[in-house]
């Protein structure tokens, strides 16, 4: 899918969660084959917080990475930030322990200060975004030095013998049980093209690179359709 502007592309996603906020959670675990909490808990524990550590996920959407976030880091402080005041909504009914601490903001406007927290990670967000180093660049700038930039993401699949199957999967029936579940079959295929259109790996990190992490590395899962990147901020604050 194609966008005439940046300014389209983000009304348009906006409006798409807006309409799945309900709905977001029960179709993540349908689509993902039930291995969604499993990513999630793997990109938490890339988070190395200290004890009673402050961690930031951006975009929190419903809260199912803050929640694990809480969960494999006790005692630390887990503020989720996203755009759509639905999620939000969505999120808080859902976080029964009030593990999270919710705020509304734009990725590309953190309403943070530099260096305030001790990890920032993001979950299958940068592929929505209408500039995804200055989202980076941003989660860069509120985590403190030492502190990790931690990136969930979907990939389009390198196995040429894998790849026709997960396009059948991907572009036929993730479409068709979007549809069945939540009555919105375009925010389905957007999701399948928005996966085939993004950087590979090689290509978000050397963009993680660009906007100053260091230690940049990545790790593939789910037969290479899922990807978890982890860099480092160096430089000190001020």
């Amino acid at each position: 899918m194609t966008f005439a502007s940046t300014a389209e592309k983000r009304a348009y996603t906006q409006e798409l969660f807006i309409r799945l906020a309900s709905r977001y959670e029960q179709v993540n675990r349908v689509i993902s084959l039930g291995r969604m909490n499993a990513w999630r808990r793997a990109a938490a524990d890339q988070a190395q917080l200290p004890p009673g550590g402050r961690v930031l996920d951006v975009a929190a959407g419903t809260g199912g990475l803050g929640r694990a976030l809480a969960r494999r880091w006790p005692g630390a402080q887990v503020v989720g930030v996203d755009l759509v005041p639905q999620m939000i909504a969505a999120g808080r009914a859902q976080d029964s322990d009030q593990a999270i601490r919710w705020a509304g903001g734009d990725a590309l406007r953190l309403p943070f200060p530099d260096c305030t927290f001790d990890a920032v990670v993001n979950g299958f967000m940068l592929r929505n975004v209408v500039d995804v180093g200055a989202t980076l660049a941003e989660q860069t700038r509120v985590v403190r030095p030492g502190g990790r930039v931690v990136c969930l993401e979907m990939t389009w699949p390198r196995n040429r013998l894998f790849r026709p199957f997960y396009s059948l999967y991907f572009s036929g029936l993730v479409p068709l049980i979007g549809w069945l579940l939540t009555g919105y079959r375009d925010a389905y295929i957007y999701l399948s093209r928005s996966v085939r259109a993004f950087r590979s790996p090689e290509k978000l990190a050397d963009t993680m690179r660009r906007v100053g992490l260091e230690q940049v590395r990545y790790r593939l899962l789910m037969m290479g359709t899922v990807t978890l990147h982890v860099g480092t901020r160096g430089e000190q604050c001020g």
